[in-house]
């Protein structure tokens, strides 16, 4: 049996069963007890937190927060080119961008504003969740979600092998196998900004072996 471990950017260390039905049989999806802190910009104030409070719900609610879609092709394109960038660095060969998994990131970012949540969908695919509180609504690229996912390279240690906490993120934006992932962002208009990216064939699998083939150390510092 396979196993792999989904990640999520999340202001304190939240580690629990994956929320809604379970995958297929061959998967064992848990969220990583990863942190990174919240980020406030804009309005004057560099300091007011607001993160969203978990919940179980697997359908938005109807009395919720409208949740509008703010990706463009522009983000898509940058968050794929952070990618392999990196990817790049570690040996790993490039993404591609895949629209049905697009359409399926979107609609999770705008169930995760409508619920106010952090949390996994019930997919097989690998995922990463970024949340981001701002007053600027052109504050969140596509380079700065993969670039937050990706800092976890600090916390890696590449003479260990298997999974590693806090490092989850990372782990699966450089993930050799990985071939194809889809994108999406959303916002309540607010301030409240989710990035939701789904990777195939997904990573982070937690069988002997798979971490040192698919994790490499970095080959160059690049120039992204």
């Amino acid at each position: 049996m396979r196993q792999n471990v989904q990640s999520c950017s999340y202001g304190v260390f939240y580690n629990k069963p994956v929320m809604g039905s379970p995958p297929a049989p061959h998967h064992k999806s848990l969220l990583s007890d990863v942190m990174h802190p919240w980020v406030s910009e804009g309005g004057g104030s560099g300091s007011d937190n607001k993160p969203p409070t978990p919940t179980t719900k697997d359908t938005p609610s109807p009395t919720g927060p409208t949740a509008l879609s703010v990706t463009t092709a522009d983000f898509q394109k940058e968050a794929l080119e952070a990618h392999n960038a990196r990817r790049q660095q570690h040996g790993a060969p490039p993404l591609s961008l895949d629209l049905d998994l697009c359409r399926e990131t979107q609609k999770w970012a705008e169930h995760l504003v409508q619920q106010n949540a952090l949390q996994h969908s019930d997919t097989d695919l690998g995922e990463n969740i970024y949340y981001k509180w701002t007053s600027d609504k052109a504050a969140v690229s596509g380079k700065d979600a993969v670039e937050s996912w990706y800092s976890e390279i600090k916390d890696y240690d590449f003479s260990k092998s298997g999974h590693q906490k806090k490092t989850g993120h990372f782990t699966q934006v450089v993930w050799k196998d990985s071939q194809e992932m889809g994108i999406g962002m959303a916002t309540d208009g607010k301030g409240k900004v989710f990035v939701v990216a789904q990777y195939r064939p997904a990573g982070n699998i937690t069988n002997a072996g798979y971490y040192e083939r698919n994790v490499l150390p970095p080959q160059s510092k690049g120039t992204y």
